[in-house]
């Protein structure tokens, strides 16, 4: 068998193959020691003093798996490896001692991209917060009328604080759904509303949403028949009016999430919908998507459609998202016509979709954030808001606590996104850490600041790593120049 020559001096002990400079990824894994050959190091020895042998075995294992996936995923150069089996001992010792390792982490998002999916999209609110951990450290109401003493529904919980922050004044003509996501309150209604029976949408609208689903493909699951109209760029009132027929049941109209149709385009006004279904007598039905309350326009983004205005001009039942520009938890939002409603309700399928208390919880401190005038208490719009100055600024008391001699230091200019399939030409003024790394490559640098406690999640651009400071809790400044520093 191999023997592995141990290396040592006053501060650490390495481990390399005699006489070899190794480049590809077979000779990084020879470089790997065996887990027997782990256990036999001094510095692995007091763990095994503290706690069993089965829990240091796991942990070397589990170390020793992760240098795998890295080298696999071309992370490593011989410099690098052999640093990260220097401090062998210390990951071993990190791994015995901590308590719980969750897959599910916090992490820095220096992506600048606002509601980043992947990162889990908003971040909630204090007061949300709050209310959360009061709800669920005990029992709650949830499903229970504190007045008669008898069940309730647990949408009501929601239902009049949304209604109240969109000006509703006759409560009772209105109603509110809650499910778990708005492509969950797209399927509800189409199949409450329109199974078996036709549904007019604009092929332009025929959109693909994250993870691959699909419009046409939710409509077909619902069990409603889809009736496509107009062209991809141009879909007139014209194109409605004909295609409604005694076989229609909804006239849709979806928000065109990550992408825009720019030049030769035309497409119906809502408020021409509206009109034109309550003519037919037919209900206009809206994925409106994005949860949007107000304007986008003090923060220098346009036309960018809101759930205020499309139930301002009538539009009888609309669909958005809890998590998006509205700044909640993840939802779907059902708000429109009480008898509309009512029949989504009833609907049996409603039981799979709904969502639990610490939703509601979070939902409901999220509204009442609005309904009292502190919008700016809510992370998404101080992140909206945020001037680019005041990130420049940030950006160059970090780079000037950066004091390695590895890393290349700059600050530069860029521009943040919202995410989330809103507001797809919408860009944002900002600033950023401009990183170089004299021996990682901006890859290798990335996936290094992914492995540091929190995780630090930037973008590459140009052959190097941005952390773009709009998306990043001012709290978090100090703990990125010293993690930079540590590289």
């Amino acid at each position: 068998m191999r023997k592995l020559e141990m290396t040592h001096d006053s501060a650490n002990t390495t481990a390399r193959e005699p006489h070899e400079a190794p480049t590809s990824h077979d000779e990084l894994f020879r470089l790997l020691p065996s887990v027997n050959e782990v256990l036999l190091r001094p510095e692995v020895q007091p763990v095994f003093e503290s706690f069993s042998r089965h829990r240091a075995i796991s942990a070397i294992r589990e170390a020793l798996g992760i240098l795998r996936q890295e080298i696999a995923a071309s992370q490593h150069t011989t410099a690098t490896l052999n640093s990260r089996l220097v401090a062998l001992p210390d990951e071993i010792a990190r791994r015995v001692n901590s308590p719980r390792e969750y897959s599910l982490r916090s992490v820095i998002n220096a992506t600048g991209v606002v509601l980043h999916t992947n990162l889990g999209r908003s971040p909630l609110s204090q007061a949300a917060l709050d209310h959360i951990v009061e709800v669920a450290q005990g029992y709650c109401n949830l499903e229970l009328d504190l007045e008669t003493g008898r069940r309730s529904r647990r949408d009501i919980h929601a239902e009049a604080a949304l209604l109240r922050v969109l000006n509703v004044t006759d409560a009772e003509l209105y109603g509110v759904v809650v499910v778990n996501n708005c492509a969950a309150a797209t399927f509800m209604a189409l199949n409450t509303l329109a199974e078996k029976q036709e549904v007019v949408v604009s092929r332009g609208e025929l959109v693909e949403i994250g993870g691959g689903f699909r419009i046409p493909e939710i409509l077909e699951k619902s069990g409603a028949v889809l009736k496509e109209i107009g062209t991809t760029n141009r879909t007139r009132l014209s194109d409605y009016e004909r295609a409604i027929g005694p076989a229609t049941a909804l006239i849709l109209r979806v928000h065109q999430s990550n992408f825009s149709i720019e030049g030769f385009a035309e497409r119906a006004v809502l408020g021409d919908l509206v009109a034109l279904s309550r003519r037919a007598g037919i209900p206009l039905f809206e994925d409106q998507g994005t949860g949007l309350i107000s304007s986008l326009e003090d923060y220098g983004v346009r036309g960018e459609p809101s759930l205020q205005a499309s139930f301002e001009q009538g539009v009888d039942l609309v669909a958005a998202s809890g998590d998006k520009l509205l700044g909640g938890p993840q939802c779907g939002l059902l708000v429109g016509r009480a008898d509309l409603v009512q029949k989504i309700q009833k609907n049996p399928l409603l039981r799979a979709f709904r969502v639990d208390k610490l939703t509601y919880a979070a939902l409901e401190a999220t509204l009442m954030e609005y309904l009292s005038g502190q919008e700016d208490s809510l992370p998404l719009i101080r992140m909206l808001s945020v001037p680019p100055e005041e990130i420049m600024g940030r950006c160059r008391q970090i780079a000037d606590k950066v004091k390695s001699p590895q890393m290349v230091v700059d600050v530069v200019p860029v521009e943040s996104l919202i995410g989330g399939g809103t507001a797809p030409k919408a860009v944002l003024p900002s600033c950023a850490i401009s990183l170089r790394h004299a021996s990682l490559s901006a890859d290798q640098l990335s996936s290094a600041l992914r492995r540091l406690d929190p995780p630090v999640i930037g973008r590459i651009s140009d052959d190097v790593v941005l952390l773009d400071l709009r998306t990043v809790d001012a709290a978090f400044d100090a703990t990125i120049a010293a993690s930079l520093n540590g590289l």
